[in-house]
């Protein structure tokens, strides 16, 4: 059977494909500007948070290759990707609505609050990782490997979009009016009320994507890959660890690039807000009931947003840099930026200035979440699409792991609960990122013609 090429997606199309991502990342940003907030007002101690925080890699450790691999011998009606994408967003949803009220909660079932809050989480992590796989899988399944870097950036710009919105939607609601203060115990109502709204946001995105978007048929499949089998006949789970041992040796590498970009984002992540409250508003590390802690939590909130917005204009820009510096020179040169970023936030005392922190950050988020996989989408096979990105996931989740088990207590231990000097050891990491991936990592640049291709189809 002759190999049949696939057609090359419009940018409309590859927004409907991505757009569940919106309402995705909404919800990790709620997540992430507002989770160690919300532990810390139910009682947790700042050395004790990135324990917290393990729920998520380590969900994503388990989840992310599994749903990988279901989803690549997945052919059901509604799609390959798209049965997950449903049912992650419904658990997350429900995850989103009762992670705030855990106090509520616990006062009408006698439960111990961090204990349920960490259990609501951890749903939250959960679901979020069963959605948010298929996306990227769903990249490799839909679009020819020349628009990859295309269809990358238009999920970091949508990835922005939403967290954007999900960071500063608790800054807002105070602007708005609601309290952005609660009794001991308990959780701000302007927290509440932003994860309601993201909630229902997740779910009007996900359907959208379902709505709009037709998958490939195992048919399709089978002659693009020029009459090869897209689902093994006898696939099961074992199978995983054998596609482990065959992972590309591309993929090793940027797998450690990976390690020290993903815990320098752990690090800002849990640690911001404590870093803020000591180092800028001048708090003791153990005041997290009063009002400039909760001050110090909105402008999390809203710096976080601001990282976000900023890597909306460095996601349309990604392709024309690439295409100027290469793909991995331009990733070493945002990891760089990014690095710095997380530095300056030692040194810029003015909290009206801290945007410049957040700029460098914006281009490292924007990269992050887009060369890595442009870089590697020509390393992997389309018929393990899906459990290879689930694979390289592994390279996000191990480094948060490893930080979340001894951040607390070097923050502790090292830093005296002032977690301001962690974030800059996250800052030197993401450099050194950067000099991984200019000194290991080969360049596999597309050729000229494809990358011109590439710009051409950017322009709506």
């Amino acid at each position: 059977m002759t190999k049949k090429i696939k057609p090359n997606l419009s940018i409309a199309q590859i927004i409907n494909m991505s757009m569940g991502f919106l309402g995705i990342q909404m919800a990790f940003g709620l997540q992430n500007g507002n989770a160690s907030r919300i532990l810390q007002n139910l009682g947790a101690d700042v050395d004790k948070l990135s324990l917290f925080w393990l729920v998520a890699p380590i969900t994503g450790l388990i989840v992310q290759p599994i749903i990988g691999h279901m989803g690549d011998n997945t052919w059901s009606p509604l799609g390959r990707r798209k049965p997950y994408f449903l049912i992650g967003a419904v658990l997350c949803a429900i995850g989103l609505v009762f992670l705030p009220n855990a106090a509520s909660v616990t006062h009408m079932i006698a439960a111990n609050v961090l204990l349920l809050a960490v259990i609501f989480l951890a749903m939250m992590d959960f679901s979020v990782n069963i959605a948010m796989e298929p996306f990227r899988a769903l990249v490799g399944d839909m679009l020819p490997k020349h628009q990859g870097t295309i269809g990358f950036s238009v999920q970091t710009i949508l990835i922005g979009i939403g967290a954007v919105v999900g960071s500063e939607m608790p800054n807002w609601m105070s602007k708005l009016g609601v309290s952005n203060t609660a009794k001991d115990g308990y959780v701000a109502d302007n927290v509440i009320y932003a994860f309601y709204i993201g909630a229902a946001v997740l779910i009007v995105s996900i359907l959208y994507t379902i709505f709009t978007t037709t998958e490939y048929s195992p048919q399709e499949f089978a002659e693009f890959e020029g009459g090869k089998e897209v689902v093994e006949e006898h696939s099961k789970f074992s199978d995983m660890f054998r596609d482990f041992a065959k992972i590309p040796n591309l993929m090793k590498k940027l797998g450690i690039v990976q390690f020290f970009s993903w815990f320098a984002l752990f690090t800002m992540w849990v640690f911001t807000t404590s870093a803020l409250a000591t180092h800028h508003f001048g708090l003791s590390p153990d005041d997290t009931k009063s009002l400039e802690f909760n001050k110090a939590g909105d402008l999390t909130g809203h710096l976080f947003g601001l990282y976000n917005l900023f890597a909306i204009p460095f996601a349309f820009l990604l392709s024309p840099i690439a295409k100027v510096l290469g793909k991995k020179q331009t990733h070493a040169l945002a990891l760089t930026c990014g690095g710095l970023g997380l530095i300056s936030l030692y040194f810029i005392k003015d909290t009206s200035m801290l945007w410049i922190s957040m700029l460098g950050l914006g281009f490292a988020w924007a990269s992050i979440l887009a060369m890595p996989y442009a870089m590697l989408i020509d390393a992997i096979p389309s018929r393990k699409m899906g459990v290879y990105m689930g694979i390289f996931n592994f390279f996000i989740v191990i480094p948060q792991i490893v930080n979340g088990l001894f951040g607390g207590t070097i923050v502790s231990q090292v830093f005296g609960k002032m977690a301001m000097d962690y974030i800059v050891v996250g800052g030197f990491c993401m450099i050194l990122g950067a000099l991984i991936t200019l000194i290991f990592i080969k360049s596999q640049e597309e050729s000229p013609e494809n990358m011109g291709e590439e710009i051409q189809q950017i322009h709506f």
